[in-house]
Order: C-alpha cells, then sequence, then structure tokens
C-alpha cells in the first residue's frame, strides 16, 4: 500500500490526472467549509486549544508531537487535555473518557497510546466541539490539544501547528484524489507553526531553510525528529535499550500512514530486517504477526496497543519520541501563555 501511495502522489507526475475534476471538487468543498467557519465567528473557549494537523493525507507524525507538546505543557504547569476523533474506533456512546486501559477497538488506536504515553485525560469524539465542553464541564485540564483536528472547523482554535513528512513534503502538489493534499498549500499562510519531521537543512535554532522542503515556505518553521528510546516486551515487559537489535533478525510490522519510516529506523538500529506493511489503522488478528523461525518481532507503539492481547513471546514495541528545538519550545509556549491571557470573545 505504501508504495502505490508513493507512486501515485510522492512521485513527480500525477498518475492520477484523469481525476482533476474531483479534486477542483474536493478543494471547492475544502475552501467552502473553511470559509463558513471563519464567517460564523465561532466564539473561543474559556482555555487555549491548539490544533495539530497536516494538510497532506497519511502518517507526518501528528501523535509523537502532541505527546511533546503535552509534556512540554505539563513541565510549564499547564493541565491539558487531548481531544481525538478517535479513528478506527466504535464506542458506543460519545464523548469518551479514554483510560490506558480502554479497547482500542472503542477508542482508536492513537488515543489508547497517547493515554498510555502521556497519561492525561484522552477524550474522543468525532465532534471535538462536543469533546471540547466535556472536558470543560468536568473541570480536566486548562488547555485542550486536539490531535489531527486541522480541517475539524467547529472546534475554536488559538493556536494551529501542521506537520510534515520531510522526505514526503506536499508529494506532487495536487489536492485529493490526484495528490495528498487535504487543502491547498496557502492554508498554511495561517498556521502559527509549521513542524517537518525529518528535515536536514536547519540553522542554528533549528528553522528549517525554504530549500529544504519545496513548495513550502513559513515564517515559523521546526525541524522535529524520532528518537527510538527503548523497546518493552509486549508479553513481560522487560525493557531493553533500541541498540540491542544491533544484528538482530526481526521481522518488523507497521499499520500506520508511512511504514518506511518506521522500518528505516529499525534499519539505522542494524536490525536485519523483513518489513511487512499493513494498511493504517490496521485491525491485527494473530495471523497477521506471522512466525519467521529465529526472528524477533517488533511494532510500532500504535501496533502495540491493538496487539498486546495475542502478542506472542518474541513480541517487542519500540517506542519513539519526539525531539524539537528549544527555540520553538519558547515560541509555542509563549503563545500559548499570550493565548490564556486573551479574553475569550
Amino acid at each position: 500500500m505504501s508504495s502505490l501511495v508513493d507512486r501515485l502522489w510522492y512521485g513527480k507526475g500525477r498518475p492520477l490526472l484523469l481525476l482533476t475534476p474531483l479534486s477542483w471538487l474536493y478543494r471547492t468543498i475544502a475552501e467552502m467549509r473553511r470559509r463558513n467557519a471563519l464567517e460564523a465567528k465561532i466564539n473561543k473557549l474559556g482555555v487555549p486549544v491548539v490544533v495539530v494537523g497536516n494538510i497532506t493525507a497519511g502518517g507526518t507524525g501528528k501523535s509523537p508531537l502532541t505527546a511533546w507538546l503535552v509534556s512540554a505543557m505539563k513541565a510549564e504547569g499547564w493541565r491539558p487535555v487531548i481531544l481525538s476523533r478517535g479513528y478506527g474506533g466504535k464506542a458506543s456512546d460519545y464523548p469518551l473518557l479514554v483510560t490506558e486501559d480502554t479497547l482500542p477497538s472503542h477508542a482508536g488506536d492513537e488515543p489508547v497510546m497517547l493515554a498510555q504515553a502521556t497519561r492525561v485525560p484522552v477524550i474522543v469524539d468525532p465532534d471535538r466541539r462536543r469533546a471540547a465542553a466535556f472536558a470543560l464541564d468536568n473541570a480536566l485540564g486548562d488547555v485542550l490539544v486536539c490531535d489531527d483536528g486541522l480541517q475539524h472547523y467547529r472546534l475554536p482554535r488559538d493556536i494551529e501547528l501542521s506537520v510534515f513528512d520531510g522526505s514526503r513534503g506536499i508529494g506532487n502538489g495536487a489536492l485529493l484524489p490526484v495528490g495528498p493534499l487535504r487543502e491547498p498549500v496557502s492554508r498554511l499562510d495561517s498556521v502559527d507553526f509549521v513542524i517537518v519531521n525529518g528535515a536536514s537543512a536547519t540553522d542554528d535554532d533549528g528553522r528549517v531553510s525554504p530549500e529544504a522542503l519545496s513548495g513550502i515556505q513559513h515564517r515559523q518553521m521546526y525541524a522535529m525528529s524520532l528518537k527510538p528510546t527503548r523497546l518493552v516486551n509486549l508479553k513481560t515487559g522487560e525493557v531493553r535499550a533500541p541498540e540491542s537489535l544491533q544484528g538482530q533478525k526481526v521481522r518488523a510490522i507497521a499499520g500506520i500512514g508511512n511504514p518506511t519510516r518506521f522500518f528505516d529506523t529499525l534499519k539505522e538500529l542494524g536490525a536485519k530486517l523483513i518489513a511487512v506493511p499493513f494498511p493504517d489503522h490496521h485491525r491485527f488478528r494473530p495471523e497477521d504477526l506471522g512466525s519467521e523461525s529465529g526472528h524477533i518481532l517488533v511494532m510500532t507503539a500504535k501496533d502495540g496497543v491493538k496487539c498486546s492481547s495475542f502478542a506472542p513471546d518474541n513480541a517487542w514495541v519500540l517506542y519513539v519520541e519526539a525531539s524539537l528545538p528549544e527555540a520553538f519550545s519558547e515560541a509555542v509556549l509563549e503563545k500559548l501563555r499570550a493565548s490564556f491571557e486573551e479574553p475569550a470573545s
């Protein structure tokens, strides 16, 4: 699936050019939804709202960035609450307050992963405005962080962050379905920060140079990297250093938006890899995990929450954490403080 997406959307050409009329329609609808939201002048909530999202389809690193933001906020004395659509889950009732033990089939894989990683309240609801009201009515926190909500315009926002994969960028530059864009690149003019996952060309402050990502320029564009932190056995909880994968035979599975990045990380750690990609948000079954003789099984944290109940003894999760420059940390926290001080309209 990943190689097909790379060929259709992230190559130099536009193999789906015949679908251009659908792309025009998609753009018209996207711009109309945003224009209607702006004209509605949705009142701000009583607390700051930070939205993490992207204008491209597929995985870019939004959830690790969300976890990093929550950690930075907690260190400054804030009480963040995460809001999520809960893609892939189906609860009997919404809003759903997610705990570390909530089933991914109810909440979705990413909310459960974020609840485990951050230990802050996570609220799942397809209607993020309703989730926000639930968080405020129950006094769960003093700042709301919306994971993947850039196009959910019913939710007012004080700070917007758009995340890109540094190796993919905007792909062929076309809107869905011809290309990967959910909104035109001009949408970035209104976001506060652009984060590039895996950017190579940066200055001393961690800012990304305009030449590093073709087609994108922004006054506040920073680099992010994902650092492997530990390996954890899904059955026993045993912890090992990521470097222990050096020379190991590994069957790697990944049901994420860009599995190639995960596989590349394992190769960089020296693993001898059998790479097995699955579609994003794949519902794993025991037979998906495989059993190559002499291999250990390694998966992402997002997939680990779905496989923990039936994982074999040799199943490990590779955890990664986002790393961002100090200049970005100072800039986003300063804007957060300013948003808190602004009176609600």
